[in-house]
């Protein structure tokens, strides 16, 4: 969702989509001011999505490393893998 709102590319879809999709497409599409159209082109240019995450999230599934420390109750933190770290943990 935020990304969506920031680049204005959605995530979770694939590109190549079948006559359905199109349709839920078209439904309304969202308002937005010339300035903010802008700037999400701009931004959108600017932005590179490695390929190993594109495809995690086009799948629905993210590889994570939770960083919490022993004994946090109630709190996981963590980061998404990518890079060398995501191809490692890909060929297990």
């Amino acid at each position: 969702q935020w990304y969506l709102k920031k680049y204005g590319v959605d995530l979770g879809k694939k590109k190549g989509k079948a006559a359905g999709g199109k349709a839920e497409e078209q439904a309304e599409p969202e308002k937005k001011s010339r300035h903010v159209i802008f700037k999400q082109k701009y931004r959108e240019s600017k932005q590179k999505l490695e390929p190993g995450i594109e495809e995690q999230f086009q799948s629905g599934r993210i590889l994570a490393c939770i960083s919490s420390r022993p004994g946090q109750s109630g709190r996981a933190d963590g980061y998404i893998l990518e890079g060398d770290e995501l191809t490692f943990y890909k060929r297990k």
